[in-house]
């Protein structure tokens, strides 16, 4: 059985920088409110009309993380892609970046488990790679919230927390059984799914056609609803859960990990886990101060500036651990 290595990575954010004091000219809030909070200082949005779409943003990403890999864009094998924003309800972004590559006729998945998206990608590309199935598999996390944001004093709780971009991994066959990912570890707990959701339009309460009919200007089913605090309580359990689970399969050990990479939700959990991981500044990587929180991208766009910047290494231990929607859940250990 194989092992799948990331050979190439790749970002792109949007030119438009939103900073807080610029939210504080639509909605009640202040620079000092939202870092205390959150730890973001800016994030990038999209502006209407540019061009820019969760799946142009993908494809700008995985170009950078195929040229990367030093392989050609026929040499792709599968596609999976991580979004919560697709461009249409149906179908996903991923048959929409396999066109806009050019790519053949090769599979394309999406996956829909939000802040953890990438991770869950991750493992689906590695099981595809292990199996012998696939040798090259393109994984891109990509999201456009902007436009789905309540923009209003109403909406400041979460509109606050939330930014556009796009990250992408290449991942390649690794016959080197000690190299490469090493392993994945999932779970969910659905019984908190409507603490973080977006409830319309779906067939289970509210579709579109109920909208329109209702044209209630006070429906706020469709902006995102979030339970910050139990979100942030369940997610600094899960997050250390998840990564000595990781370790544990392993035999390693916190003193083991070069780079912790967690999807970039709040920088109070990040500081949360280095602390009683006993980690250093250098050995966590962080950026939602930049972006904010950009869910199935945070991660791939992450890693692609540590990777740039230099903070990974051949032969570091680099973990990635993500907690989000669903409440969904996982780690990847990769022995770079």
């Amino acid at each position: 059985m194989y092992n799948s290595k990331i050979i190439g990575l790749g970002h792109y954010v949007p030119e438009n920088v939103v900073t807080n004091d610029d939210l504080s000219k639509v909605m009640d809030t202040n620079d000092a409110w939202i870092q205390e909070r959150t730890g973001i200082k800016e994030r990038r949005h999209v502006i209407k009309g540019d061009g820019d779409t969760t799946t142009t943003m993908g494809v700008k990403a995985a170009k950078i993380a195929i040229e990367r890999a030093g392989i050609d864009k026929d040499d792709i094998d599968f596609i999976v892609f991580a979004t919560l924003s697709p461009d249409y309800y149906f179908p996903g972004p991923g048959v929409l970046v396999q066109r806009d590559l050019g790519i053949k006729t090769v599979g394309a998945l999406d996956v829909r488990n939000q802040c953890s998206g990438f991770v869950y990608a991750i493992s689906v590309a590695d099981q595809y790679i292990k199996t012998g199935m696939y040798k090259n598999v393109l994984v891109i996390g990509s999201e456009l919230h902007s436009h789905g944001l309540d923009m209003s004093t109403r909406g400041r709780g979460v509109s606050v927390i939330f930014g556009d971009g796009a990250g992408a991994a290449v991942l390649s066959r690794e016959e080197d059984n000690s190299k490469g990912i090493l392993s994945t570890h999932l779970h969910s707990e659905g019984q908190h799914a409507e603490e973080l959701s977006l409830i319309a339009p779906g067939m289970g309460k509210r579709w579109v056609t109920d909208i329109i009919a209702d044209n209630d200007p006070n429906d706020e089913s469709y902006f995102p609803y979030m339970n910050g605090q139990f979100v942030f309580k369940n997610a600094v359990v899960r997050f250390s859960e998840v990564i000595m689970e990781g370790l544990g399969a392993n035999k390693l050990a916190p003193t083991d990990i070069d780079l912790l990479v967690p999807h970039q939700a709040n920088l109070r959990i990040s500081q949360f886990i280095q602390k009683k991981f006993k980690l250093s500044d250098d050995q966590v990587f962080n950026n939602i101060m930049n972006y904010g929180n950009t869910t199935a991208a945070s991660i791939p766009i992450a890693l692609t500036e540590a990777w740039e910047q230099g903070k990974v290494k051949e032969g570091d231990l680099v973990v990635l651990a993500a907690f989000g929607s669903g409440f969904t859940w996982g780690s990847v250990i990769i022995r770079w």
